[in-house]
């Protein structure tokens, strides 16, 4: 059911870095092309690693390597 379905990342902040990364919603360009397809676990694990891309972000921005 389309309902159960996790919301999209997306802030509407576009801009791929140099690994075709969004710094928005930190998915890849192939999670973003795949999204309309994907099933709620798929959309779960393109979260997760999302979350992960973004927390690795902001330590690197930080100085931090520990993530």
């Amino acid at each position: 059911m389309e309902d159960d379905l996790p919301a999209s990342p997306c802030v509407r902040d576009c801009c791929l870095d140099e690994t075709d990364v969004c710094l928005g919603c930190f998915r890849t360009l192939a999670e973003i092309l795949a999204w309309h397809t994907a099933d709620a676990e798929e959309r779960r694990r393109i979260i997760t690693r999302c979350e992960q891309r973004r927390l690795a972000h902001d330590a690197a921005r930080h100085g931090r390597r520990d993530v």
